[in-house]
């Protein structure tokens, strides 16, 4: 199991979200986040006053996935996200120790695979 964190342009979160679902990939958490990487810095005038912007809006995305996702996730992400320029953002995979679904108390790949899935593989 992994968790799959994304961080995107606002943007790009539709395109992100309609190809996540086209992988069928389902559960995720999305959060509004400000950050800093490879941008330019850019100024911006408030209340007549020069300021220096040194964050930039982004989307975080958390999706917790079985191994036999974490490939198209993360291919979803990468063609859905890219526009080619500095601050598309980055994608970072994690080991995932344990998984609980309070509703069933399912545990581990069962409650991160969505029933459908499950079924047919």
């Amino acid at each position: 199991m992994k968790l799959v964190v994304a961080v995107v342009r606002p943007d790009k979160l539709s395109a992100v979200l309609e190809a996540l679902f086209h992988e069928e990939v389902r559960g995720l958490t999305i959060g509004r986040v400000q950050g800093h990487g490879g941008e330019t810095e850019r100024v911006e005038t408030y209340r007549g006053t020069t300021v220096k912007m040194d964050l930039s809006e982004k989307v975080r995305l958390e999706i917790g996935v079985s191994d036999h996702f974490v490939a198209p996730t993360v291919n979803a992400i990468l063609a859905s996200a890219r526009t080619g320029t500095v601050g598309d953002g980055k994608i970072f995979v994690l080991p995932v120790e344990k998984v609980y679904r309070i509703r069933t108390a399912e545990e581990d790949q069962d409650a991160v695979t969505p029933v459908e899935r499950a079924v047919r593989a």
